[in-house]
């Protein structure tokens, strides 16, 4: 009998053809989506305006290409064989619990996007893909010259196809939540505003409070892009980088993307007269680029698989965030870095300074230089502009006056031009409508995390109120990043964000963490001359 001659492993290989069969069809789609992933590095990075319409041709082919695959009969072929042979083993005994919940998940999430996929027509896919790129150009000329009537069209033109697209997903959702899934699955409106009811009535409340504190202004100093440059690599050197698999480069709007296994790149922008945006932009995309390292797609086992993949945008969000925030603008990380700064320029005598200049508690006009307390009603004003244009008829051209009304309601503050308003974002420009939460949950996801972490801490023995902060105060910024790959970064899409939060934490996400560490931090702050 053929069966005599082989080993275990052997029979269980020989178990799971159609299993990989059906994972070379995966991996050469993923590669397929690297090289579009690439593209667009290239077109934030280095290429010319000139490129636009030919890059928007590249990647409207490719989008076709994809989307091809992704609806192929041969890929449901594929699959359904898959499956078949899935069942086979499990009745058969012959794969563990363990194995057979992971690849029960790879499926659900395949057939789901299977499904999710066929309904789109191709026309329409082309059409997202060049309308991004036309978008995207537009948008950087319209701010640069504060021009919101020149991208007005284009981002018509979006709105227009994401709504035809929401039309033929033809899910049980609004069109905004519809859109919104890729980024945040599961997520409603209504479980939204459960999160966010209370910081748009707290956040307003602290503002008031603790915005008037007169040693709070920002300094009027700067750095030159040199040195703004050489303190972050500094600090990527401090946390672990590795050369080997990371790049960083220059865009007009800070990211991250993996564009393989090992192929780790981020960017980040030096903005005139905020000599800390560089640095701060750099902590922020970096710990984007830790989560993407730490997933289960860096085995050779899940690349290319759903699990491989991120739990969802807010969960990433959550790990940028606390890089950025929980440490960056820890006081320990003030009080270890702030000789660096003033070695180069910066007015700093103590760590207190460079603390303080983090975090200065004053309102302003841009979402990414916001601090902890005022970055939430950035989100909020989003969110709700978003849908106001998607599904309650707010008209394009009406964008920059509601945008500003919002600005003085909620921040007491008023943009003196669309190009510091409503045209910073890059997200529109691209059609990313329902992201812009994801930003805010995420706040919300790490500081409930930080809090499960610390009490980790104290239980092993590091008897501190907090014991993040002696990690970072000792340089060991490595045991923070243990504690996240163990207990965060392994999930992968295996569940979503709130079942993460739940399963970490032994608590339902809520907005109280977030509040709590914040209200703290504060009265430290004011209470610290």
């Amino acid at each position: 009998m053929l069966w005599l001659g082989l080993t275990p492993i052997d029979r269980k290989t020989l178990s799971d053809i159609a299993w990989q069969k059906l994972g070379d069809y995966l991996q050469e789609t993923h590669l397929l989506g690297s090289i579009h992933s690439a593209l667009y590095w290239d077109q934030n990075t280095a290429m010319p305006f000139g490129g636009a319409k030919w890059r928007g041709d590249q990647l409207g082919l490719l989008a076709r290409s994809l989307h091809s695959r992704h609806t192929s009969q041969q890929y449901e072929d594929l699959l359904l064989s898959a499956e078949e042979e899935f069942e086979t083993n499990v009745k058969g005994d012959k794969i563990g619990l363990k194995e057979s919940i992971e690849k029960q998940r790879n499926l659900e999430l395949l057939v789901l996007e299977l499904n999710r996929q066929k309904k789109l027509d191709s026309k329409l896919v082309s059409q997202l893909a060049m309308a991004q790129t036309n978008g995207y150009a537009l948008w950087q000329q319209a701010r640069k010259n504060n021009d919101f009537k020149c991208f007005e069209p284009a981002l018509k033109n979006l709105i227009f196809l994401r709504q035809e697209q929401a039309q033929q997903l033809d899910e049980p959702r609004s069109c905004w939540e519809t859109l919104a899934q890729p980024f945040e699955p599961d997520l409603t409106i209504q479980r939204l505003q459960e999160l966010f009811k209370p910081l748009r009535k707290r956040l307003p409340e602290l503002i008031s409070k603790y915005c008037h504190s007169k040693d709070l202004k920002k300094a009027s100093w700067d750095l030159d892009e040199k040195h703004q440059q050489d303190l972050c690599n500094l600090l990527l050197k401090q946390w672990g980088r590795d050369k080997q698999v990371t790049a960083l480069a220059r865009s007009p709007h800070p990211f991250s993307i993996t564009l393989g296994p090992q192929d780790f790149r981020l960017t980040t922008r030096v903005v005139p007269q905020q000599p800390l945006s560089c640095f701060l932009a750099t902590a922020h995309e970096w710990g984007h680029s830790l989560y993407e390292q730490g997933l289960p797609s860096q085995a050779d086992q899940w690349f290319a698989w759903p699990l491989g993949q991120a739990t969802s945008m807010a969960v990433h969000e959550s790990q940028s965030l606390f890089w950025e925030n929980r440490v960056a603008r820890s006081k320990p990380f003030a009080d270890r870095f702030w000789k660096s700064f003033a070695e180069v320029g910066a007015p700093f005598h103590c760590g207190n300074d460079l603390w303080k200049a983090m975090n200065p508690l004053t309102p302003g006009l841009n979402r990414v230089e916001a601090d902890e307390l005022s970055y939430g009603l950035h989100i909020l004003i989003r969110t709700e502009l978003e849908i106001a244009f998607l599904q309650e008829g707010l008209e394009v051209h009406e964008i920059p006056f509601e945008w500003n009304r919002k600005y003085r309601e909620l921040l007491g503050v008023e943009p003196q031009s669309d190009s510091e308003g409503c045209l910073q974002d890059v997200h529109w420009s691209e059609g990313a409508f329902g992201y812009f939460p994801s930003y805010l949950i995420g706040h919300l996801i790490s500081a409930q995390l930080a809090e499960a972490m610390t009490t980790d801490f104290q239980n092993e023995g590091i008897d501190t109120e907090d014991p993040i902060g002696k990690c970072i105060t000792t340089n060991n910024e490595s045991k923070l990043l243990s504690w996240l790959r163990e207990n965060v970064h392994h999930y992968g899409k295996q569940v979503n964000a709130e079942q993460l939060v739940e399963k970490v934490t032994k608590k339902p996400l809520s907005s109280s963490a977030f509040l709590k560490y914040l209200e703290k931090k504060l009265e430290l702050m004011t209470s610290n001359p």
